[in-house]
């Protein structure tokens, strides 16, 4: 099976300060959809990992998170794609859970619902507890300069790219450029 973990806010949809709280918040970034699209046409499957410290926080609720990815997942169908399920961490820092990310916990129940060897996993998101949850979880890691990484500090010249990210570490401008690498074979930075 070839299975990609996608981080949601700041890779798939915008992000927001206040955290995203309704469907009327959720907005896709540009591309974005059509990307996921053009993966499953590839015969990739998506599955979103997202922290949602919103809920522990009294933010909004679980009802307003499931309108939120009908919302996703309506717009996906129009363009074509979908997403396989969504793992989602309702907790706060404060939780101490293990599925909150950077911990690999997502990542673990996700290579446990599909079968899958995380090793063989490409995980893609927009901030360095992304990558850190990826990477303790074995996966492939890629960064898009979306969300949070277009705000970060420079590396190496590349604006958005925080410096420690770990070993391996692909950069791609965003969802779309992370999927023409994959599908091409170039990465579109």
């Amino acid at each position: 099976m070839k299975l990609i973990i996608c981080d949601r806010d700041g890779t798939i949809n915008q992000d927001r300060d206040d955290y995203v709280k309704s469907p009327e918040e959720w907005v896709p970034l540009p591309g974005a959809l059509e990307a996921i699209a053009r993966l499953n046409q590839a015969g990739w499957r998506v599955v979103v990992a997202t922290n949602q410290s919103g809920i522990g926080r009294g933010l909004y609720g679980v009802a307003e998170l499931n309108a939120m990815h009908a919302k996703m997942n309506q717009l996906l169908a129009e363009a074509g794609g979908r997403v396989d399920a969504v793992f989602f961490c309702p907790h706060t820092p404060q939780d101490a859970c293990d599925c909150r990310k950077p911990l690999p916990g997502l990542f673990r129940q996700i290579g446990e619902r599909f079968s899958v060897d995380l090793r063989e996993v490409h995980a893609v998101g927009d901030t360095l507890r992304d990558m850190q949850a990826a990477v303790a979880a074995g996966c492939q890691t890629h960064l898009v300069r979306t969300g949070k990484s277009a705000e970060a500090g420079s590396h190496e010249g590349a604006i958005g790219v925080p410096s420690n990210l770990p070993e391996g570490t692909l950069i791609h401008a965003d969802l779309a450029a992370f999927a023409a690498h994959l599908l091409d074979g170039a990465s579109q930075n």
